[in-house]
């Protein structure tokens, strides 16, 4: 295979990925704001914001609390 081949090729994925999720800015995936869901902290019980729908059988943590139970990176 020449490498005009391979070329064409991977240019044709991209495009597909374009056609399938809108394209790719560089920056962010949707300029639209991001809804925001109220809750409360499984760990401090205050009052807070996560970008995501909350469920009730897994703990929610506030950013402060959940940096305490993040995991360590080495």
């Amino acid at each position: 295979m020449g490498r005009d081949n391979r070329r064409s090729r991977r240019d044709s994925g991209s495009n597909d990925f374009e056609k399938k999720f809108g394209g790719f800015s560089g920056k962010n995936f949707s300029s639209a704001p991001r809804k925001m869901h109220k809750t409360v902290c499984a760990d401090c019980k205050e009052e807070c914001e996560v970008p995501f729908e909350p469920k009730e059988d897994r703990p929610v943590y506030c950013r402060d609390c959940f940096s305490k139970h993040k995991p360590k990176r080495f």
